[in-house]
């Protein structure tokens, strides 16, 4: 498994150098040289750790920070700063980072440390329960789909129906079974309603041209990935 980080530095000849020793040594990695371009990385499609500088134009990293608890509270990062004083280290790891990393540092001792935070977090990424469809994300235990535009909180009902198409994708996914498990009867009404979930669904994955819901009319759904 090829794991993603994100490296959020404004410092551009050490983010490229950087950048390019964790390609070698088996990582894909985005570069973000702000904050404000960080929130855009990550809404468009998953990391599994972020490196995260702190001294950076408009939004510094303790701001970043903040906002990556609340709005991606399982994704770990670290700190990686030339700001050596006890109060900034403790401030970082007080907003959660998992590691601080003092400028100028060893880039192999790096790896060490990522590999070492990705060991403790799998077990947190084994039960968040995600499904990749094209250019969408879709994290059952948050409700979460993200895709290419932001991200898109649903309700449980829409949740648990886009979980039961991605468990049978590119297979039909019976009507009835669809209403007996969510709506507990499968009469005239619950079945309006279950088109409503539908279009609402397709609404949401509307940006990838690739996925889509086809309706099997009388029989099911079949979500498709082309």
């Amino acid at each position: 498994m090829q794991y993603k980080l994100l490296l959020v530095e404004d410092d551009e000849d050490l983010a490229v150098h950087l950048s390019k020793y964790l390609q070698i040594r088996g990582f894909f990695t985005g570069l973000a040289g702000d904050g404000q371009r960080a929130r855009q990385c990550l809404a468009e499609g998953p990391y599994d750790l972020v490196l995260v500088d702190i001294m950076m134009p408009g939004e510094d990293g303790f701001s970043l920070a903040a906002h990556l608890k609340k709005s991606y509270p399982q994704l770990p990062f670290l700190f990686l700063s030339a700001r050596n004083q006890k109060e900034d280290i403790l401030k970082g790891l007080g907003l959660g980072a998992d590691d601080y990393m003092i400028k100028p540092f060893d880039a192999e001792e790096l790896v060490l440390r990522i590999h070492n935070i990705l060991r403790r977090s799998i077990g947190v990424i084994a039960e968040m329960e995600r499904y990749d469809l094209g250019t969408y994300q879709f994290r059952f235990n948050d409700l979460m789909l993200i895709g290419t535009s932001g991200e898109k909180v649903l309700t449980e009902k829409e949740g648990k129906l886009l979980k039961m198409l991605c468990l049978r994708k590119n297979h039909l996914l019976n009507r009835a079974e669809v209403l007996h498990e969510l709506w507990g009867e499968p009469d005239f009404f619950n079945g309006r309603s279950l088109d409503v979930f539908i279009s609402r669904l397709r609404k949401y994955l509307s940006d990838d041209p690739g996925i889509r819901i086809e309706s099997i009319r009388g029989v099911g759904f079949r979500l498709r990935e082309v």
